[in-house]
């Protein structure tokens, strides 16, 4: 049975042989070979190994090794990554055991163990290599395998197109000699090649890859078209438009461009070319390393067509509509994905829109960015995403636009959104006022943030209002537009008299940006009951006097306001003369206020007026005097007639004229002479008998 040390002691050696397992990482790639020069090989056998990269722990290197008929092991150490096995301690036909140690303050680590042959290690150097034509591409080498007595073994070759960091390995089995078929023209191509070389008893190592051999392919005619594009600012239908194009791939260019050739053809059917060096630009137009633009705009140009030369041809002309249809949708057929670093943008359009194009054009370009820089653009058939690579600026807005071209030419422009690669939260509204106030609302107005200024694109801004001394709070979420025209937004259903206080922001992706406070107070309620009352009661007034005034004008006329007036707007008196009335019949129907005139008790007109008059006194004195007299409160005047000497005329125009003899008269034109007669003194037997006498009258 184990005792407690022994178990301890077991658990030490486990830590121990952990620590030595785990603490030190093993080397790996060891390689053990004889190099070879230009003429000879080294006698020793040269080991290389690969250390752990992220090492920063002093660690020391052993090599070990023993034959297969022994089992002493020698050994070197160092810090390098690289030792030596002595040729006395390694025959020629032994396998030697190979295997390194690594040691470190964590521990150590051993390497895996090869199996070494000193007759099939024998490593040549790199071959040389040269090129003998350009087309077809060929290149070829020399190995120092005879010199060594050695026959060449087979090669290994690879290459790249300059400036690419991908090699493009072949099969081995090659002697001497590699030529490319089909190469890109007029491009340079990078070479390498490495070889082994043997006996009837020697398998040789393969050889470093020599160095780097760079060759051009023959120049051709260029192919296929210019990428010519134009470049019109943020809203195409209503800005001017630049002429872009980018430089020719290597594959289409083929060779040198010496230069392009640049036709315009304006609205009037007129035409001019232009001839431009890529040696000497002239300042026509900016070259940015991958694009051409002309520095002037396309004003009244209908078309215009590029096409690129060198010293053995030209490519077709590249042709562009620069008539712009279609107008910018405000919905979104169109989603991003960005960042810093890459532009992904897809699309989704109605079906009359996907009938079968020519191809679809994507651009983006940077807001506020003049002269083609933050510009680029992807031609695209079939597929419905495009991706672009590059820098993009944070809190930096992107005008991403959507084109399609069918095959008649023109240009159609589908929509167009912003994008951000990164969003903050965008700073202050510049303004914030308020334009009106009513009892029960306010209108508000403010000055939109610039899109350059956003930061993020502002999704809405938020309106808020509230009252100390009341318990309204309230918040409106009102959409941004980039074609903002500053209407002013109405804050509804408040209290009369009562002071506010409103506030706005904007929000974007990134969250609302800080607050702009004002304070209005709303106006008092104004009493609109007896403001109406006393309105109303004037108008009826003044309405009242004016109806008035007419018809005591029109009864004027008339000679009936008598009727209708109190006796101190006139001193006639009733006037038994007054038969007239039928003379004045037809004047009274064609009058619109004699009707007026008209007693109430009948609108009718009267055939006779019954007149009451007193009899006449003889002699009373009134103060003193003698006189006509009064009788019951009736006046007596003597009527006047032509025996007193005034005429008829005059006593017609008499209004008081009263006639002595007759208590009730015959009624007579009241216009006509006033006289008496001998016949009319008397009255019938008919008038005695029905008519009432004047004090029965006057007691009724």
């Amino acid at each position: 049975m184990a005792t407690q040390s022994t178990r301890w002691l077991k658990s030490i050696l486990v830590v121990i042989t952990c620590v030595a397992a785990e603490g030190s990482h093993p080397p790996s790639n060891l390689v053990c070979f004889i190099p070879c020069g230009d003429s000879d090989c080294t006698v020793d056998i040269h080991c290389t190994w690969d250390q752990r990269p992220d090492n920063n722990i002093s660690t020391n290197y052993t090599l070990y090794w023993h034959s297969a008929n022994s089992k002493e092991e020698h050994l070197t150490s160092g810090i390098r990554f690289d030792g030596l096995i002595p040729r006395k301690h390694a025959p020629r036909h032994e396998e030697l055991f190979v295997w390194v140690r690594a040691t470190n303050q964590d521990g150590y680590a051993n390497s895996k163990k090869i199996v070494v042959n000193a007759e099939d290690i024998i490593k040549p150097p790199p071959p040389k290599l040269s090129s003998s034509s350009h087309e077809p591409l060929e290149v070829h080498w020399n190995t120092v395998c005879s010199q060594l007595d050695l026959s060449i073994g087979s090669c290994e070759v690879r290459h790249r197109i300059q400036e690419n960091e991908t090699w493009l390995e072949l099969e081995d089995g090659l002697h001497g000699s590699y030529t490319l078929m089909d190469p890109i023209p007029d491009t340079v191509y990078e070479f390498q090649v490495r070889c082994s070389c043997h006996s009837s008893t020697v398998t040789g190592l393969m050889s470093d890859w020599s160095a780097v051999h760079p060759i051009r392919s023959a120049e051709l005619a260029p192919v296929g078209e210019v990428d010519v594009w134009r470049d019109c600012g943020m809203f195409p239908p209503t800005s001017d438009c630049y002429l872009t194009w980018k430089n020719l791939t290597a594959s289409q260019a083929r060779g040198v461009i010496l230069g392009y050739e640049v036709r315009i053809t304006y609205n009037n059917d007129t035409s001019a070319s232009i001839n431009e060096s890529t040696s000497v630009p002239s300042g026509q137009f900016v070259y940015d390393g991958k694009k051409w633009h002309l520095s002037s705009p396309l004003n009244d140009v209908s078309s215009v067509s590029v096409s690129a030369h060198n010293a053995l041809g030209a490519t077709l002309p590249s042709y562009l509509a620069l008539s712009l249809k279609g107008k910018r949708q405000t919905h979104q057929a169109i989603y991003l994905m960005m960042n810093e670093d890459n532009l992904n943008v897809s699309w989704d359009l109605p079906a009359q829109l996907s009938d079968n194009p020519k191809e679809y054009v994507v651009q983006y370009k940077e807001a506020g960015r003049p002269g083609g820089f933050g510009f680029d653009w992807i031609k695209v058939n079939k597929s419905k995403r495009a991706g672009f690579t590059g820098l993009f600026k944070k809190y930096t807005p992107y005008q991403v636009s959507l084109y399609q071209i069918p095959h008649s030419g023109e240009v159609r422009h589908l929509t167009s959104v912003i994008g951000f690669s990164v969003e903050k939260a965008p700073p202050t509204v510049p303004s914030f006022n308020v334009s009106a106030v009513e009892e029960n609302e306010v209108s508000l107005v403010w000055k939109p943030i610039p899109l350059t200024s956003q930061g993020g694109l502002v999704l809405y801004y938020q309106i808020g209002i509230g009252a100390k001394r009341a318990s309204l709070q309230r918040v409106n979420n009102v959409s941004a537009s980039l074609h903002h025209e500053n209407k002013p937004f109405t804050m509804q259903r408040l209290h009369p008299g009562q002071e506010y206080e409103v506030w706005i922001r904007a929000v974007n992706a990134a969250g609302p940006g800080p607050n702009v406070t004002t304070r209005v107070t709303t106006k008092h309620r104004k009493d609109y009951g007896l403001l109406i009352g006393a309105l109303v009661g004037t108008i009826s007034m003044f309405m009242g006097i004016c109806l008035i005034v007419v018809v005591l004008s029109a009864c004027h006329r008339h000679k009936n306001m008598s009727v209708l007036l109190p006796r101190v707007f006139t001193d006639q008196v009733p006037d038994p003369n007054n038969s007239n009335i039928f003379v004045k019949m037809s004047q009274q129907m064609n009058e619109p206020f004699i009707l007026a005139c008209i007693p109430i008790s009948g609108q009718d007109p009267k055939i006779s007026l019954l007149e009451i008059v007193g009899k006449k006194s003889q002699n009373f004195q009134l103060d003193g005097l003698t006189g006509p007299g009064v009788f019951d409160g009736w006046s007596q005047m003597d009527c006047p007639n032509t025996e007193m000497g005034i005429s008829a005329e005059e006593g017609r125009d008499r209004p008081g004229c009263r006639y002595e003899k007759e208590e009730y008269s015959k009624m007579i034109d009241s216009n006509e002479e006033c006289h008496s007669s001998d016949e009319e003194r008397f009255t019938s037997g008919y008038e005695q008998h029905f008519m009432p006498t004047a004090m029965e009258v006057l007691d009724v």
